[in-house]
């Protein structure tokens, strides 16, 4: 286990001890680890734009080729 000292500002200890208040945290160690991996989850899967949605749906209609050897066609 890593231990890091930090500094926090009145608000953000307080928000602190909602979080740790209302998962019932031990201490405020908890609040922050789940605080980071809420945001590890939410990072990891990110919105997608709907006009870059409407792109790969249109290109999923698109034409396509069978190909039996990608080397033998492309790479000459």
């Amino acid at each position: 286990m890593v231990q890091a000292i930090i500094d926090l500002n009145e608000d953000a200890s307080r928000i602190l001890n909602i979080i740790k208040a209302q998962h019932c945290f031990k201490n405020k160690s908890e609040a922050v680890e789940y605080i980071v991996e809420e945001y590890a989850e939410m990072a990891a899967q990110p919105e997608l734009r709907p006009e870059f949605v409407e792109r790969i749906k249109e290109a999923e209609r698109g034409r396509f080729i069978k190909v039996d050897d990608f080397a033998k066609e492309f790479l000459k």
